[in-house]
């Protein structure tokens, strides 16, 4: 990604990571699509209320992943074989713990938690089970996201496409089975989704073993490197704790959802599985742009890294403006995939209505988020998350204190974080030093 046009190479680079993205939500879109119209409103709502708590569990796998990336990719584009090898294998060692640890952290605390978010009582056993269910999982998890991100820093986001396409078709047909045909009800949606993550997980693994000479490790590249170790902790914890933040912004804001019922929190679990499918193009080409400025500040090619923000700026642009439109049309339709009750459909379409308007702003977090990312500010990252933490703890109970907005300010509080934390973003950006004096990389 050194050489070539910015624009040309991120979509090129993003789309095999848009298409593997989009598969990865089907996970979620599939559980939510199949249990709201096979057993209703209150599992919908059941699978929906532990989103925001696992995501918090998992965001330090999530956060680690993503700085051994960053920390692989920097080295491939500085041409050191030896330690894009040696990055490889202390990689996994930071995964595999991370994983264990949280998982059975996020297994343990689960009934406690979904207590203290006021989780409503019709729903509180099946989000218990569910829950639980997620966090044997995540080994597995971590295990394709471990894969993905080394292959990605490589340059190939293609192999880890392969396997989740596979791993997302067995997981719509075991779920169809599980729930459907035998009536394992959430239990089953579960299960369907821990084998599907499994098979992604160990053949993308398996594969990149194989096929990658980068994976064929000596025994001198599997010591443990306390330099690439620190390297990829100091990217990747930031991360975790932005995204912790995040997950605790989206959790405080959970329990502000459950207070209005059943029905705004099945509202909610479908119009926040919508946009996490509206985020994939954003996330897809914020990944290429943490791959591309991370290989380019490798290089030392300050003058691509500001290009690229360009280029991925005009992306979103053009992407925000179509999502407008097909929100404001077809909101409705939308939300009748997921659910048969009208009051749901009707809320869950006003609610997508609203923060639609808002896209735009969410595209610019993604866009300079991969920029940051990628030349490894990892104070942009802890900024990040306390703005979004911030504003969803705030702006509820600000939003409750205007005469008639009521359940609408789940939606505008969502909105408006994403306003705010855009021009933080851009305030970032615009101040870092690289843009003037920054020489690039130090291969160490």
């Amino acid at each position: 990604m050194t050489t070539g046009r910015p624009l040309s190479l991120l979509l090129k680079f993003s789309m095999p990571l848009l298409i593997g993205n989009l598969f990865q939500q089907a996970y979620s879109l599939a559980d939510s699509v199949i249990v709201g119209r096979l057993i209703g409103a209150n599992a919908l709502a059941a699978v929906g209320s532990t989103a925001s708590v696992t995501f918090l569990f998992f965001s330090i796998c999530n956060g680690i992943s993503s700085g051994a990336g960053i920390v692989t990719a920097q080295y491939f584009g500085a041409g050191n074989d030896e330690k894009v090898k040696r990055s490889i294998s202390n990689s996994a060692y930071i995964m595999l713990a991370s994983a264990v640890i949280m998982g059975t952290l996020a297994f343990l605390a689960s009934a406690l938690v979904l207590r203290t978010l006021e989780t409503p009582d019709e729903i509180f056993a099946d989000a218990v089970m569910y829950m639980r269910m997620m966090s044997i999982g995540v080994s597995f998890t971590a295990v394709y996201n471990y894969s993905a991100s080394m292959l990605r820093a490589l340059g190939d986001s293609k192999t880890p496409l392969y396997f989740l396409i596979v791993s997302s078709f067995l997981n719509v047909f075991m779920d169809l089975a599980l729930v459907g045909v035998m009536r394992m009800g959430v239990f089953g949606a579960a299960l369907a989704t821990i084998i599907s993550q499994m098979i992604a997980g160990i053949g993308c693994l398996l594969y990149a073993a194989r096929t990658n000479p980068y994976f064929r490790l000596k025994r001198g590249d599997l010591l443990f490197d306390p330099g690439i170790t620190l390297r990829a902790v100091k990217i990747g914890l930031p991360l975790a704790m932005q995204w912790s933040l995040i997950a605790v912004s989206t959790t405080a804001l959970q329990r502000f959802v459950n207070s209005f019922g059943a029905a705004a929190v099945a509202a909610f679990t479908a119009t926040s599985r919508i946009e996490q499918l509206v985020q994939q193009p954003y996330g897809s080409l914020s990944l290429a742009l943490s791959t591309y400025a991370g290989q380019n500040y490798g290089a030392n090619r300050i003058d691509r890294v500001r290009k690229g923000f360009k280029d991925g700026f005009a992306s979103a642009l053009v992407f925000s403006a179509v999502m407008l439109f097909v929100m404001q049309c077809f909101s409705g339709q939308i939300i009748g995939m997921f659910i048969n009750e009208s009051e749901v459909i009707l809320m869950g379409a006003k609610a997508l209505r609203i923060t639609s308007f808002f896209y735009l702003f969410l595209g610019l977090i993604y866009v300079t988020r991969g920029i940051q990312n990628g030349i490894g500010d990892s104070l942009f990252a802890l900024i990040n998350g306390l703005v979004e933490v911030t504003c969803r703890i705030v702006l509820p109970f600000a939003f409750v204190l205007i005469p008639g907005i009521g359940v609408w300010g789940i939606w505008l509080t969502a909105g408006s974080t994403w306003l705010i934390s855009a021009l933080f973003c851009l305030l970032r950006y615009f101040s870092w030093k690289g843009r003037k004096n920054d020489k690039g990389f130090a291969d160490n």
